[in-house]
């Protein structure tokens, strides 16, 4: 029984590591944070999917210049510009991020004109019959000057027909805008329109790598949560030779995200929509979309003014905020924005609990420790239990020795005197094993806190931690620095930090208060497992480093305190 108690404790830990290896990527992820793929200098022309209603979006124009107006976007937490030409929303940079933990390196750039290597940007317009249309080359006129909190702008288009079009702006002190599409029908007949919005990614991105982070499109529609990789929603589209998805929705909101930003279309509510992903193959590129139409037109008799509002969120999934957007314009589930995964209920109560400790300390890695302290108070009276029963089996070991010495051409007898020895000093062998399974969800919850939120991006410890999402820096195999050479192009079991190696020995020592297992062969793989354990640990978020060797550290005071404290008298079993 105790061959299996071991073995299971073994599988289970090395099937946890294996596990985030496996789902992990099979090289060192690429940052999203960065752009560097470029698809090319100059546009060519490019049809846009059809809407519903009877004209499809114009043909985009051929090529774009870069000496176009454009509108200023000035606002505390971004800073940028609007394209007139088009209206374009093409030009965003995030004032609190910058690409490197460095703070001499760029800002973060969300958003990308067309003539710019990683087009990405919003587009806002209308499609409808019978009426002269704003299209990709109309020239808008901005009436309010610079974009700013508080401040509302008016993009506006006369068609010389009978219409004027408009589309007013505003911004919050964050990453929320307010969109109104207007149209002032001053002809003499009544007119159908239908007023729409998308988030155009003409580019495919690098992306992360792994399994247990979504990026590409996302939205919830109906309640449900809706993702689509860049792959499959490429597959879906070539299968339905249309959209990857389409479905009709009353609320909700969907977008294009990366694993730290977001650009995400937020219709009216209350009027029934219908949303699209989409996938566009041009001249060999990618180009990727999620867009918005009403399902019903607007009408417009001779005189009246048709309007439709809406929002844009673009910017950083900092979770408070977009908590309390979700509160403040009743968005469905738009926390979900960040990837929490299956264990939601779980990780976000966990990151609140560290964002809480954060602001005390102001300290994330702190935090993290003293998050480890209340889960170890949580779990104090199973590790207790499990304690006290492992102090029992380490004074039964010389007694099970000798049984097993004695009958050791006898199994079935051996095991039954075995299973007599726990019945007769009340053990379970299977105890220790507990807090080691009822600590995996928090573990992996843990785990996706510290490598989803962007609350731990760029967020420093003490000495060289300086970012405790990415993994220790340092390397024992360059002497910590003094060999200058990157033994990672060969493989990255090559990098080796200070911190999975603190981990190592927390491991080693807390391996030690554990009864030994008496068959030799089982008691050499239970010496090898910190080796194994530490090598594996190296390529995971300094964070979540730090916060095993300090569990380690409290299980070591822990145990060693519940065992000093067992007093048990060494079994005298009487031999059958």
């Amino acid at each position: 029984m105790d061959q299996k108690r071991l073995f299971l404790a073994i599988a289970i830990s090395v099937a946890i590591l294996l596990g985030f290896q496996f789902y992990g990527p099979h090289k060192p992820p690429i940052s999203t944070d960065t752009k560097t793929t470029p698809t090319g200098q100059t546009e060519r022309p490019s049809t846009d999917p059809a809407f519903p209603g009877t004209q499809p979006l114009q043909v985009q124009a051929p090529a774009e210049q870069r000496d176009v107006p454009r509108l200023k976007i000035i606002a505390p937490k971004v800073e940028g510009t609007i394209n007139l030409v088009g209206a374009r929303l093409d030009d965003l940079v995030l004032r609190d991020y910058h690409e490197e933990v460095s703070t001499e390196s760029p800002l973060v750039r969300l958003l990308e004109p067309r003539v710019d290597p990683q087009p990405y940007y919003v587009q806002f317009g209308w499609t409808g019959d019978g009426v002269a249309l704003p299209g990709p080359e109309t020239v808008w006129t901005a009436e309010g000057g610079e974009l700013a909190p508080g401040k509302k702008v008016n993009l506006s288009w006369d068609n010389k027909a009978g219409q004027v079009f408009k589309i007013g702006l505003t911004i919050d002190d964050n990453y929320m805008f307010g969109i109104e599409q207007s149209v002032q029908n001053n002809g003499s007949a009544a007119i159908k329109l239908y007023p729409w919005s998308r988030i155009r990614r003409d580019y495919k991105p690098l992306t992360s790598g792994y399994y247990i982070l979504h990026e590409g499109m996302l939205g919830v529609l109906n309640g449900t949560l809706q993702e689509q990789t860049y792959d499959k929603a490429k597959t879906e589209s070539e299968k339905t030779k249309g959209a990857s998805l389409k479905t009709e929705t009353t609320g909700g909101w969907a977008g294009i995200t990366d694993k730290y930003w977001l650009t995400a279309l937020i219709p009216d509510q209350a009027v029934p929509v219908t949303a699209s992903f989409r996938h566009v193959t041009e001249n060999g590129a990618d180009r990727y979309q999620v867009d918005f139409m009403p399902n019903n037109a607007q009408d417009a008799a001779p005189g009246a003014v048709a309007t439709m509002t809406s929002h844009l969120f673009a910017g950083a999934k900092v979770v408070q905020l977009l908590d309390r957007y979700e509160s403040e314009y009743h968005i469905p589930n738009f926390d979900k924005a960040v990837d929490f995964g299956f264990f939601y209920f779980l990780t976000k109560p966990i990151f609140y609990a560290i964002d809480f400790f954060y602001h005390l300390t102001g300290n994330f890695g702190i935090a993290i420790m003293l998050f480890t302290v209340i889960v170890k108070a949580l779990f104090f009276p199973l590790a207790s239990k499990s304690y006290r029963s492992m102090s029992k089996m380490k004074l039964l070991a010389p007694k099970m020795t000798e049984i097993r010495e004695r009958l050791k051409d006898e199994p079935q007898k051996m095991q039954s005197e075995i299973m007599q020895l726990y019945k007769a000093e009340k053990v379970n062998p299977a105890s220790g094993c507990l807090p080691m399974l009822v600590q995996i969800p928090v573990f992996f919850s843990l785990y996706k806190v510290i490598f989803v939120t962007i609350e731990m991006r760029h967020a420093p410890f003490f000495g060289w931690i300086h970012d405790l999402s990415a993994v220790d820096p340092t390397n024992i195999f360059t002497l910590f620095g003094l060999i200058p050479w990157d033994p990672t192009h060969y493989s990255h079991f090559l990098h080796l930090g200070l911190w999975p190696l603190i981990m190592g020995v927390t491991m080693f020592f807390q391996q030690k208060l554990n009864p030994a297992p008496p068959d030799p062969v089982q008691a050499r793989i239970f010496q090898f497992m910190p080796i194994i354990f530490t090598f594996m640990l190296s390529s995971f978020p300094a964070g979540l480093v730090i916060y095993w060797s300090w569990n380690n550290t409290l299980t070591i005071l822990q145990q060693w305190t519940i065992m000093r404290r067992t007093r048990l008298p060494k079994p005298e079993l009487a031999r059958p």
